[in-house]
């Protein structure tokens, strides 16, 4: 299916946006989280895509890092969670600090966000509970087609410092303290990992 889409912002209108790929615009929704990084309309745009088939519907969701988009995937497997609720909880929460929730089963911080039930954020806390690990390095679309770069240095770091055993919440943790512009991902560890040995 459509796994990205890269031309120009046509319109935004929060949930729902326009991108417009030689001449065709497609519509999508997307998260908050995507829409804060958003340029403005008529600026050049690429947001990975997730399709959902509904029987009244074709609805094609957009999201500013790959890590958004398995997040939500993986919300979506979740019994009781649709499309409506994956984006209010996306909407609600960064990857990070999702995943921060999901570690410190913080039940009461889920059901802050708007159509999240105490049931429903136990049932995603337990059933996300094992998918963390997998969710957290953060690519954006940019980043994912230019293929370099301190951003994609710091996903690399990011998936060594798990590969490694350090949960994401202390990984992003080591790697904010870290970061400096145009360290390589060697680098970036090498400093994550003396942060760490401090501690």
């Amino acid at each position: 299916m459509i796994g990205y889409l890269k031309g120009r912002l046509a319109a935004k209108h929060p949930p729902s946006l326009m991108i417009e790929v030689n001449g065709v615009g497609y519509e999508l929704e997307a998260p908050m989280s995507t829409f804060y990084g958003l340029p403005a309309v008529g600026e050049p745009v690429a947001l990975f895509t997730h399709l959902v088939v509904r029987e009244d519907a074709h609805i094609l969701f957009g999201f500013g890092t790959e890590s958004e988009r398995r997040l939500f995937r993986g919300l979506l497997k979740i019994s009781g969670v649709g499309p409506k609720i994956a984006l209010g909880l996306l909407s609600g929460a960064s990857v990070e600090e999702f995943l921060r929730i999901v570690e410190a089963e913080d039940v009461a911080m889920l059901t802050r966000i708007p159509g999240i039930g105490r049931k429903t954020a136990e049932r995603v806390i337990i059933e996300m509970r094992d998918s963390v690990q997998k969710l957290a390095p953060s690519t954006t679309m940019g980043e994912a087609l230019a293929g370099a770069g301190p951003a994609s240095a710091q996903g690399e770091a990011f998936s060594a410092l798990i590969t490694l055993g350090y949960k994401p919440a202390e990984a992003s943790r080591l790697l904010k303290a870290a970061d400096e512009p145009g360290l390589s991902t060697t680098d970036l560890i090498r400093r994550a990992l003396k942060a760490a040995a401090k501690t």
